[in-house]
């Protein structure tokens, strides 16, 4: 089977302000509408064709590795024969036939940019795509692509802006309030993940990088960083609050990042 390019997934991260999920499990693997949000991640990038993954697994990287050799018994319905050698006979397809799954070991504390230096062998000498294992988002990977082949520099990321955590007031001189605004969007983009890499990457990482440090400044400071401009949703869950507003969202039927 022939695959596009691979997707690095960071999910080694300890999620520590999600502590009342991530005791028992890593962030990635803390479900919204039951299914890991790793794999709402996942099912967005192969509705565009790529579907051959590496997992950057650290922190309770047994929960992910004991989710991907099970998935099929887990997702299916099935018929066990008990003989001398046990024989499970399934009884649907899955939908996500024909993804392939590389789950690498890159360490409890490493920060992200040494996970990614760390599956340098399972990219090859290649371009692939890269994101955080804790956010969702509608951004079009077509276009993300087609504006990083366009420039030919060495990466790419998403800039997104950020829901404000609080309501804004419009106050007069007389201290009258005049409007209210709910939760608006900022006006300063932030970096929303979602990376093209060329694999001249590795030369600027070490097994301690924090990619969104040296990395990424240093890439700036040379021009070979470029920033794709993503105007719809995007939600990262770094909180309780924020787990809850993606499980609404999708219970409603018609979550944004859902395109399968």
């Amino acid at each position: 089977m022939l695959f596009d390019m691979k997707v690095v997934l960071l999910a080694g991260g300890l999620g520590t302000r999600l502590r009342e999920e991530t005791e028992v499990k890593p962030k990635p693997m803390v479900e919204v509408g039951g299914h890991p949000i790793l794999w709402h991640i996942m099912k967005r990038y192969a509705h565009y064709g790529h579907s051959d993954f590496v997992i950057c697994a650290g922190y309770k990287g047994e929960v992910i590795k004991n989710w991907f050799a099970n998935y099929r018994v887990l997702n299916s319905d099935f018929t066990v024969t008990f003989k001398d050698t046990t024989d499970i006979i399934f009884h649907s397809e899955l939908q996500e036939s024909g993804w392939r799954a590389t789950v690498a070991d890159t360490g409890q504390e490493t920060m992200t940019g040494g996970r990614i230096k760390k599956i340098q062998k399972y990219v090859e000498n290649q371009r692939f795509m890269c994101t955080y294992g804790d956010g969702l988002a509608d951004i079009d990977l077509d276009a993300l692509l087609e504006f990083h082949k366009s420039h030919g520099k060495i990466a790419t990321l998403t800039t997104v802006k950020p829901v404000s955590r609080f309501g804004i007031l419009d106050i007069d001189e007389t201290s009258r309030v005049r409007a209210f605004q709910e939760k608006p969007r900022g006006d300063s983009s932030v970096n929303g993940g979602f990376f093209i890499f060329e694999p001249q990457i590795f030369e600027y990482l070490e097994e301690n990088s924090v990619l969104e440090e040296e990395p990424l400044k240093r890439l700036a400071e040379e021009g070979q960083l470029m920033a794709f401009h993503h105007e719809g949703f995007w939600q990262p869950m770094d909180t309780y609050r924020e787990l809850t507003l993606l499980n609404e969202i999708w219970k409603s039927g018609s979550a944004p990042w859902k395109a399968w």
